[in-house]
């Protein structure tokens, strides 16, 4: 049985105290709008109403506080910016995940906000406090016209959102997700109704937020949850005129495990390794953008995307580029039998020879957890999959350094790939070929392959044949022999432990006080879920074991 979505939401550790802290926060201003309310003597007619009008502005409170967070974590060029220092302070990493956790948020407390309003609307033309018919409080006031228009785009954009929904028809969450703009619009204006007043009549002025502020009392709060709305709007221009800079796509790879390799040439784009970035192809979509790892180092003179083709996009893009589904079956029947894997398993579209390929846009960099691997002792880099690209950019800028001696703190690396079938290999073969040629020092790079696909018998011949006396592995062509099945993380990570409290891992640890240990994950859930386990379990004074997971 999977893990159950609360547990996953809101059990987890860190995910635990940021949701004590949030929802916390939450409840405070909720109590707090009550009491504002319920206390302000102004307002002496309005409390007639009691409980509804208290709850209504508890809750407006919220919903201003998360109209204006919902914005902060898709400002992505900000967060790049600032995560390396604040990643502690909120989960710049899980930006979707801490975008979502408000847009729950919101959901709950519109309905509370609503709910109460609608109340109060029929206990005003109940009572006559004021001469107005709840009707035309609803549709005649702004704010009764702002608030349902706001409850309409949030109905589209919250069923859109669904996972199904979006992976089947991206362009539907797309679109309505850009209704935000008329969301925040109607957010904005929402209280120049002035419905919290001490008259019988709203007090208007010419100028906005139209009304006399001495006379409507509500919170103001469109003056603070505006500039989130204004920093995201400037920064969407940002990105539009960036995206926009000079971009041509040179060259296309194709391997027999379906995945294209995309270089990308953009002299104005600069970037770390491990970050990732959007990429656009107008011919398929013009509204499509998706997020891709960067594969490339810094110093390639190119930008290049391993791009898998599992979903209607990217099989849209193969058949763009001639590497339909027809090309891949021939080249893995190919790579099976053992025909190109000695030539790197792949072949090429050459611009040369191919002049038509479409044109591309890119926006980015964008940071990714993995950037930090120069930041640790020890970095143990886990990819399964197609989930293996963050670590290719990593692997190449490590290469790099090293010629360089510009390695930082880092002192070993430890490399997990886990692959599902043999072709999966072919396109990362070359650059792990020469990165073991490329190592001086035995111990400072281990690559540890894993091929988990039941072998049929022909193929568990082929590799019993030339493995026999040879110094290369048959499947991978490297000095690291493969091993088959599914590693055993804990036995894994106690081992790495042991060795570094022996002093027999890397160099000088026995006289550390502590060692750090970082784990930069891409894959599956259950995987991630199996390996974080492990280095809590591990983790002591004097190894300490972190983990991060790539988000997008």
């Amino acid at each position: 049985m999977g893990e159950s979505w609360i547990k996953r939401e809101l059990l987890t550790p860190r995910r635990l105290v940021f949701n004590v802290i949030f929802y916390g926060l939450q409840l405070f201003l909720f109590a707090y709008g009550w009491f504002l309310q319920e206390t302000n003597t102004r307002l002496s007619g309005l409390n007639t109403l009691k409980f509804s009008v208290w709850i209504s502005r508890g809750a407006g409170l919220v919903l201003a506080f998360d109209g204006g967070l919902i914005l902060v974590p898709m400002l992505r060029n900000i967060i790049r910016v600032v995560r390396p220092k604040l990643t502690w302070l909120f989960p710049a990493d899980e930006n979707i995940w801490f975008h979502r956790q408000v847009a729950y948020s919101m959901a709950f407390w519109a309905m509370v906000h609503t709910s109460a309003h609608y109340v109060n609307f029929i206990q005003v033309e109940r009572t006559q406090i004021r001469p107005q018919t709840a009707q035309q409080i609803h549709y005649t006031q702004p704010g009764g016209i702002t608030g349902h228009f706001m409850l309409l785009i949030m109905l589209l954009i919250y069923t859109t959102a669904a996972q199904r929904i979006r992976t089947q028809c991206f362009e539907a969450f797309w679109f309505t997700h850009h209704l935000a703009f008329f969301f925040m619009l109607g957010l904005y204006t929402h209280a120049t109704g002035c419905f919290v007043r001490d008259t019988l009549d709203p007090v208007y002025t010419d100028v906005f937020p139209f009304y006399d502020s001495t006379h409507c009392l509500g919170y103001m709060s469109w003056r603070a949850t505006i500039w989130p709305g204004v920093i995201y709007f400037g920064e969407r221009m940002w990105r539009e005129i960036r995206a926009r800079k000079r971009t041509k796509l040179d060259r296309v790879l194709v391997h027999p495990s379906g995945a294209m390799e995309l270089r990308i040439i953009k002299p104005s784009f600069k970037y770390t390794p491990g970050q990732w970035l959007f990429i656009q192809v107008p011919e398929i979509s013009r509204v499509q953008w998706h997020p891709f790892t960067i594969t490339s180092a810094p110093k390639d003179p190119y930008v290049s995307l391993h791009i898998r083709q599992v979903g209607d996009w990217t099989h849209a893009l193969g058949e763009r580029l001639g590497a339909g589904p027809e090309v891949v079956a021939r080249m893995r029947a190919e790579a099976m039998r053992g025909i190109q894997m000695k030539e790197g398993a792949r072949f090429e579209l050459d611009l040369a020879v191919n002049a038509d390929l479409p044109r591309v846009r890119i926006d980015g960099p964008y940071g990714a957890p993995a950037e930090d691997v120069f930041g640790v002792q020890v970095a143990i880099l886990v990819g399964a999959g197609i989930g293996v690209t963050p670590f290719a950019s990593i692997l190449k800028d490590i290469r790099y350094r090293q010629r360089e001696n510009r390695l930082g703190l880092l002192q070993r690396v430890e490399f997990f790939w886990i692959c599902r079938d043999a072709p999966s290999f072919g396109w990362f073969q070359s650059i792990l070929a020469e990165l073991e040629a490329a190592q001086a020092d035995p111990n400072f790079l281990h690559i540890n392959i894993y091929l988990t696909q039941k072998i049929n018998e022909d193929m568990m011949w082929n590799i019993v044949v030339n493995d026999a006396g040879g110094n290369y592995d048959p499947l991978t062509l490297l000095r690291t022999r493969t091993l088959f099945g599914r590693p055993d993380w804990m036995t894994i990570y106690g081992q790495i432990r042991r060795a570094i409290e022996a002093g027999d891992y890397i160099p000088g640890s026995a006289a550390q006080l502590q060692t750090k240990v970082g784990t930069y994950f891409c894959g599956p859930g259950p995987i991630a879920k199996a390996i974080k386990a492990a280095t809590l379990y591990h983790s002591g004074p004097a190894v300490k074991f972190t983990f991060a997971k790539e988000h997008f």
